[in-house]
């Protein structure tokens, strides 16, 4: 597949945004114990340090549904469903494993996230058994997963349904007992960032535009989605499962208001996260310079920067804290704190959050390069799936 300049600025901006999410919720002096957009609690530096990396998870969702289209508009259904099938599997797998370890270092995986990486997996999955539909019949089921998802919670059911436990962990966030001391999280529910991907996929479509063209129905896309989302942010009825509230200053007012759900993403969450992405796509173009190319390298290599990254920022963590005294009999890895000693102070102030983020995207740089480029010179088959 040509690469695209757009897509991989795009999704390696986002990815420098990550990085500053993972270093604040590993390494923040009250990450555990204080919750970034709690209005009651939270300061609006650190209200934004979260909120903007809300962009992070739609966008790589929806560009893996783009590249899908990109990759195999050429090719047979036949090839196309079994990669999917195999990358599917393979990212749940890795999801399970390298990423779990990578972000909690627990050997015993007393706690097994479903987030990102096999959200995007199960996503590839059922993508996979679409192909025979048109690209625009695919991107309208996409729009109405991401529109009409939010209605299955007002559907009543009884508290003792079995449809709750069986269809809930798709829909919504849950935890699913495997063993005794083991845990399924599903932090991210399949369906609704399926409906992401769909829509990612559709869109694939644009990408053969010009690129005047297309930067044009981008901004229109992007403006169009904002619009959307003040208008029914403000009816204040649907679109999202937590109104919004006058508050008793005029800054946690507009807090409140932008204050949207990601778990799962909401309506109005994938409105206003899509739309800003719309908008980066349409400039990202015209952003070529030297300190674009930086996050042009790293959205060429996503998945290499993303399991590196963790172990990285964990890395960092642990060094921390021996910096600041604790042993190694003190880290608790069980309880999913990433090893931080319960009950004692540790971490780092919000300034030094954002020093370390700069230090960790800094440090990836030279390694982004160095892969990518063997990526480019080489044609191994596992090179197809990292």
């Amino acid at each position: 597949m040509k690469r695209i300049y757009s897509i991989d600025f795009t999704r390696g901006f986002v990815m420098m945004i990550m990085a500053l999410d993972h270093v604040r919720d590993m390494m923040h002096v009250n990450a555990g114990l204080q919750s970034p957009t709690d209005l009651a609690t939270t300061t609006p530096m650190l209200f934004f340090t979260r909120w903007i990396t809300h962009l992070c998870a739609p966008t790589f969702v929806f560009l893996a549904g783009t590249s899908v289209y990109l990759a195999f508009k050429n090719k047979g259904i036949s090839q196309s469903r079994n990669f999917l099938i195999k990358r599917g599997l393979w990212l749940i797998l890795l999801e399970f494993t390298v990423v779990n370890f990578g972000l909690f270092f627990s050997p015993g995986f007393n706690a097994i996230f479903f987030e990102v990486i096999a959200a995007i997996g199960a996503g590839f999955f059922i993508l996979s058994l679409l192909l025979k539909l048109s690209a625009k019949t695919i991107g309208i089921i996409g729009l109405a997963v991401i529109c009409l998802h939010d209605l299955v919670f007002l559907i009543p059911m009884g508290q003792q349904s079995m449809l709750i436990s069986i269809f809930s962990p798709f829909f919504s966030m849950a935890a699913i007992p495997l063993f005794p001391n083991h845990v399924l999280v599903i932090a991210y529910p399949p369906i609704p960032w399926l409906g992401i991907m769909l829509a990612g996929f559709a869109t694939g479509k644009l990408f053969e535009l010009p690129e005047d063209a297309r930067k044009k129905i981008f901004l229109r896309i992007g403006c169009g989605a904002l619009l959307f989302f003040i208008v029914a942010r403000f009816i204040n009825i649907y679109g999202d499962p937590a109104p919004w509230s006058v508050q008793k200053t005029p800054v946690l007012t507009f807090l409140s208001f932008i204050n949207i759900t990601k778990y799962p993403p909401s309506l109005l969450f994938c409105s206003v996260m899509l739309g800003l992405m719309f908008l980066i796509l349409a400039f990202a173009e015209q952003a070529k310079n030297k300190v674009a190319d930086i996050a042009y390298t790293y959205g060429k290599v996503p998945l290499f920067y993303f399991i590196v990254h963790f172990y990285l920022i964990h890395t960092l963590l642990i060094i921390l804290l021996f910096i600041q005294g604790f042993h190694w009999a003190d880290l608790d890895f069980a309880s999913g704190g990433f090893g931080r000693p319960k009950g004692s102070v540790s971490g780092l102030p919000l300034w030094g959050v954002y020093l370390t983020w700069i230090g960790v995207v800094a440090v990836l740089y030279r390694p982004c390069i160095w892969f990518g480029k063997y990526k480019a010179e080489h044609s191994y088959w596992w090179l197809k799936y990292i």
